[in-house]
């Protein structure tokens, strides 16, 4: 076994696991979910069968992650966020071979207690604010705030709110990237969407808030 299974957790036969991935307390992995490499799932986590996981992929404790959803790499999830399957639940109806799926786009941060409805997608390195509630697709880099979520601004993919200067250019504060809205979709000037981050990019010096206090307007 090429990764870590906590004596508590639960993993069915058939289920695949990447090397380097840490399974915590009392998780259960269904026969038939695929975990990439180098994964977390926290304390009581739930990944059904027909779950798919990217590599790096971060799971915090008491999230469940249903059938037919779809994680990229890099995606963080936050405690308690909820992720649905069924547009119109029913106990007593059988919707079992209708289940709606989710795709989270890589780098995609869902953040604590928020609810992503079923049949969304969210966009790379997207950024859902606490507590929000998802009910439609979200673009590439958009910060979404609410319940219903809507957007609030753009989002680096170091996870810092960035404004347009006069010409419309938006630059990262932590690690200098750029980036501009073209067509109303955000894209890094710098650096691909699908490229992974530069290893000297990937570690942090100074908290979130030092850089709202260093660039407040």
């Amino acid at each position: 076994m090429n990764f870590y299974q906590h004596p508590t957790a639960v993993i069915d036969p058939g289920a695949s696991i990447g090397a380097g991935s840490k399974v915590w307390h009392f998780a259960h992995v269904c026969s038939g979910a695929e975990i990439g490499k180098d994964c977390i799932l926290g304390q009581n986590t739930f990944i059904a069968d027909n779950v798919r996981l990217g590599d790096h992929v971060k799971v915090q404790n008491n999230v469940s992650i249903y059938a037919g959803t779809i994680v990229e790499d890099d995606v963080f999830l936050g405690p308690s966020a909820v992720l649905t399957n069924v547009t119109n639940p029913r106990s007593q109806i059988n919707r079992h071979a209708l289940y709606e799926s989710i795709l989270l786009r890589r780098g995609a941060t869902v953040g604590a207690n928020a609810t992503i409805v079923c049949g969304v997608t969210i966009g790379r390195y997207a950024f859902i604010a606490a507590g929000s509630t998802v009910t439609r697709d979200v673009p590439d880099y958009a910060l979404v705030a609410g319940c219903p979520a809507r957007f609030s601004g753009w989002m680096s993919r170091h996870g810092h709110r960035m404004e347009p200067d006069s010409s419309g250019l938006m630059t990262c504060p932590e690690s200098g990237l750029r980036y501009r809205v073209i067509d109303g979709h955000c894209r890094c000037l710098d650096l691909d969407e699908e490229a992974p981050l530069p290893a000297e990019l990937g570690n942090a010096e100074y908290s979130y808030r030092h850089f709202r206090r260093e660039h407040r307007p």
